[in-house]
């Protein structure tokens, strides 16, 4: 039904608040530029349309709701003479987008006055240009501050990251070096060893058996299975004793290596029936120094790769060489945060991950949803002061990707349950916290991803809830496109 429009009283006006120090001579103005509408039950504005009328209410009741994710949330209820809402930013011009914030229905026949945002624009312009300056100087800096705020957390994370990552780096690049200097003192032994043979009175068959014994140790190692501590000792002592039965000086030296590559004393019996009894000794060290030789370059190839990993899982989460907006795995990106924060997380907490790797990929800004996976994670360990589970889970919800990190820590007390979602709101203790992560977090998840982000929490059971659509909106669609 369209609204009707009804004759506009400088005497009402009068009584709100909003108008009530205006001269005659200005509420005079305003009936002019403006309008008297009534409306019906529904809806009179949504949220994101251009927003071009500044509606105060005269009498009826109004509700405003926000989008979070699929639904709209109710912000306020009222029925308050003079409350306003719509193109109250208009006087801001072209300087930000000039679109509904909110949606707005009543829930009864209800009359407004409207201007519209061109001319309530120009009026503030003109009656209030101080005000203007004062009200432009509030907005820009409160955004600017916002920015700020943004960019020192995204600092202190990064920090925090790096002391992390550093540390993690520390541990296989020294496990490289040391396997490196022990290497090469072990290859000057083989080739010593090796002029010894070469210097001998040995046949070349003989040669080509050991030869053709060192090939098929190296493959052993390859393939040798990791033994408990148990059995490890158990078959060293085996190997130890077979040595001493066939005269081999200080077997107890070369049982150790021999058994973490997998060489037992069937093995030692092949060696001993394809050489001479003279050439034993010479030949079980020859293969010693090949199996270490082995050991160490693979412990270096685990290093380097553990390395490799690292810096790919730090350009993942930092993800400085891909595009703001794309369509992403979303498990590519909890795995490298949680490779990133390994160190933070520490030994004391067991992570499970629970994914549904059937999930499609999703259009999403990869880069701050890694920052969301940081907060959550960094609240998780913290609640759980070292010692605990966390779960990281992922399924479809509704039309929804859904990513749930739970830890077994106290819990979040139910008096502070709504507040935590408030900026500078936190319960660590003083320079511990900055109170913005999850205010930060919900506007990443909320208001750039049009997504939900959900609680639940009883002691031991803590559950932080992220859902995403599956598909990007049309602003989103069109900057990817960009």
């Amino acid at each position: 039904m369209t609204p009707k429009t009804l004759p506009c009283d400088p005497s009402e006006l009068r009584t709100l608040f909003l108008f009530e120090k205006l001269t005659a001579d200005q509420l005079g103005q305003l009936c002019q530029a403006g309008r008297i509408q009534e409306v019906e039950p529904g809806p009179v504005y949504a949220e994101g349309d251009p927003a071009t009328c500044f509606y105060v209410l005269l009498d009826g009741t109004v509700v405003t709701s926000r989008r979070v994710g699929a639904d709209d949330v109710e912000i306020t209820r009222t029925s308050q003479r003079g409350v306003y809402a719509g193109a109250f930013q208009a006087y801001l011009g072209d300087r930000v987008p000039q679109l509904y914030t909110n949606s707005m229905r009543v829930t009864e026949r209800s009359r407004f006055f409207l201007l519209s945002s061109d001319e309530f624009s120009r009026i503030v312009h003109e009656w209030f240009p101080m005000a203007v300056h004062l009200l432009e100087g509030l907005f820009f800096g409160n955004q600017a501050f916002q920015q700020r705020v943004n960019q020192r957390e995204r600092l202190l994370a990064l920090g925090s990251l790096s002391a992390g990552l550093t540390h993690e780096l520390n541990n296989p690049a020294a496990a490289a070096l040391r396997a490196t200097a022990a290497l090469r003192e072990r290859v000057a032994g083989m080739r010593h060893k090796l002029k010894i043979l070469a210097g001998g009175p040995y046949r070349q068959a003989d040669l080509d058996s050991l030869v053709a014994i060192q090939e098929r140790a190296a493959e052993r190692v390859a393939k040798a299975e990791e033994l408990s501590p148990l059995e490890t000792s158990d078959q060293e002592d085996a190997v130890a004793d077979w040595l001493d039965d066939h005269g081999i000086a200080g077997g107890w030296d070369l049982a150790p290596v021999f058994v973490q590559a997998g060489l037992d004393e069937e093995w030692l019996d092949q060696v001993a029936a394809a050489v001479e009894g003279e050439l034993l000794e010479s030949a079980l060290r020859w293969l010693n120094y090949t199996v270490e030789t082995e050991l160490l370059m693979n412990e270096i190839e685990d290093s380097t790769t553990r390395i490799s990993g690292l810096v790919n899982a730090a350009r993942q989460y930092s993800q400085l060489d891909r595009a703001p907006y794309q369509v992403v795995d979303i498990h590519e990106l909890l795995s490298s945060t949680l490779q990133m924060l390994a160190g933070k997380i520490g030994d004391g907490v067991s992570v499970v991950k629970d994914f549904d790797h059937a999930l499609p990929r999703i259009p999403a800004y990869p880069g701050e949803l890694n920052q969301v996976w940081t907060n959550l994670i960094d609240n998780a360990v913290s609640a759980m002061d070292g010692s605990g589970t966390l779960t990281v889970r992922t399924w479809r919800e509704h039309g929804r990707l859904a990513v749930e990190f739970q830890d077994t820590g106290p819990g979040v007390p139910a008096e502070i349950r709504e507040r935590i979602f408030e900026p500078f709101f936190t319960t660590k203790p003083v320079g511990q916290g900055t109170g913005l992560g999850l205010d930060i977090s919900w506007r990443i998840v909320v208001n750039k991803h049009h997504g939900d982000l959900q609680v639940e929490s009883e002691p031991g059971d803590t559950r932080f809830r992220v859902l995403l659509p599956l598909t990007a909106t049309e602003s989103d669609a069109e900057e990817a496109a960009e």
